[in-house]
């Protein structure tokens, strides 16, 4: 047995201890796996003590710490590339208390997304923020990573949800950030820690706003024959002065896939296909729901589906939620990227990364928040052929100048992690990314907290990959 695993154990015992090679390798990446690193150890405490005991452990012998939670990140945050420890959240899953009155819940950080709104159900409230991942991804990693969704359109993202927090600072410090009631009295820091990926602090409770689910819903699918036309539907949406819950974009590749996984019904001869919701009061649905289907034929749909019942609209929602988990159906491999662009100009990156994927010779298939301009083009490559791993990672840096190019910005909802940090030089001046550091610095001054995330450095250490690790 290890010193660091003997250190540890006296911490969380010996059941939070996770040391044996295997074991660790389980712990070497987050969801984009091209980025891999084996942590020297991964510890799992089950309560805000028991972090606050590690981080004090860590700080005292300057041992590095990544904080985790389900893993389901894909930029890199989670992955420990300068070793040290990981501490996993992943046994803090208790919901402390659901406040139908007020409409909060109380929750440890390492409960499950979906878990909150399932637990507040009988309240007729639910948790808004829905990341694709909510059946596995945590509370912790939402904040980590300011997450949205598909209802992000109307709802929000993670941080209009969040009132308070506990969080441990990288030195064992406990603090409270915030109030029960969402008020602000004085800086707003409950809004500087959502986001910050891990390098401030760890979140080990959170008060989570509720809102109440909703009286009625309609769920359509535009069906399309060219990608542009449903590009150019959003568009006509939005100046309509429509705001749906949710309009999102599915293409023909994502299709075939989806549909050789799970044979849901949805057009394989189609170019692409706009899933909208609208919900709210029963009253007016019906009226927005003509309207869209309308601007969609006048912009070249070849039909729209309304789903009749629950059941449809199930159906329908499993074929978006589930997409990224098909795509093994017709790739080894998948490279998933995320930036964000102004909506009015969808139809023009669309063409360039239909561009991009024939010059660089891989297929990139489209699945994303259309209504906010939230792309995340999937590259698909065989990982086992260096070569091929090159032009898509090729192929993924130059969607992302695209991007910038007409004024989009480097991350929606997956953050920067280790993946983007190099490119926010590109975005930011110098001052911005010293202003950035100082706050960083104020609350993580060793830099020990989930080391060489975010921010750019002088002189990496880890090359971005310097190995293919399989699929995203």
């Amino acid at each position: 047995m290890s010193a660091l695993h003997r250190a540890l154990a006296q911490i969380v015992g010996e059941r939070g201890v996770v040391s044996g090679h295997a074991a660790r390798t389980t712990y070497e990446s987050d969801g984009i796996t091209l980025l891999a690193a084996v942590p020297s150890a991964v510890v799992l405490p089950e309560t805000t003590e028991e972090v606050s005991a590690v981080l004090s452990w860590a700080h005292a012998n300057e041992v590095n710490v990544v904080p985790r939670g389900a893993g389901t990140g894909l930029s890199g945050g989670a992955t420990a590339i300068e070793g040290g420890i990981v501490l996993s959240t992943a046994r803090m899953t208790r919901v402390l208390n659901i406040d139908a009155e007020t409409r909060t819940a109380r929750v440890q950080t390492g409960v499950v997304n979906i878990h909150v709104s399932r637990e507040a159900a009988s309240y007729g409230l639910m948790f808004a923020p829905d990341p694709s991942s909510q059946t596995a991804c945590t509370i912790g990693g939402n904040i980590a990573e300011n997450s949205g969704g598909p209802h992000t359109l109307k709802y929000g993202v993670t941080t209009n949800h969040v009132l308070a927090l506990r969080a441990v600072l990288p030195d064992g410090e406990i603090v409270d950030l915030g109030h029960d009631t969402g008020a602000t009295n004085g800086y707003d820091l409950v809004g500087l820690f959502v986001g910050s990926e891990g390098t401030f602090g760890v979140a080990t409770e959170a008060t989570l706003r509720l809102v109440p689910r909703a009286e009625a819903t309609r769920t359509l699918l535009g069906v399309f024959d060219r990608v542009r036309d449903a590009s150019e539907s959003v568009s006509a949406i939005i100046a309509a002065g429509i705001v749906p819950a949710a309009l999102e974009m599915i293409d023909r590749l994502v299709i075939e896939a989806v549909e050789a996984a799970f044979g849901i019904g949805l057009p394989e001869d189609a170019a692409a296909v706009l899933l909208i919701e609208l919900d709210g009061v029963e009253a007016g649905l019906d009226e927005d729901a003509e309207q869209i289907e309308a601007l969609c034929m006048a912009h070249g749909a070849r039909e729209v589906r309304r789903a009749k019942n629950e059941s449809e609209r199930s159906l329908l929602w499993k074929a978006r939620k589930r997409a990224f988990g098909a795509m093994g159906r017709i790739s080894s491999t998948y490279y998933t990227h995320d930036c964000v662009i102004p909506r009015s100009r969808l139809p023009e990156i669309l063409d360039v990364i239909e561009d991009i994927s024939a010059r660089q010779n891989v297929k990139i298939a489209n699945v994303f928040h259309a209504g906010d301009g939230n792309l995340h083009p999937l590259i698909l490559f065989d990982d086992d052929n260096p070569e091929e791993t090159e032009r898509a990672l090729a192929a993924g840096d130059e969607v992302l100048e695209a991007c910038l190019a007409v004024g989009g910005a480097l991350s929606g909802e997956h953050g920067i992690g280790a993946e983007k940090r190099e490119w926010m030089s590109r975005v930011f001046t110098e001052a911005d990314l010293d202003a950035m550091k100082r706050v960083r610095h104020a609350f993580n001054p060793t830099g020990r907290l989930n080391p060489n995330k975010v921010l750019p450095s002088p002189s990496p250490c880890f090359d971005w990959p310097k190995k293919p690790r399989g699929g995203g």
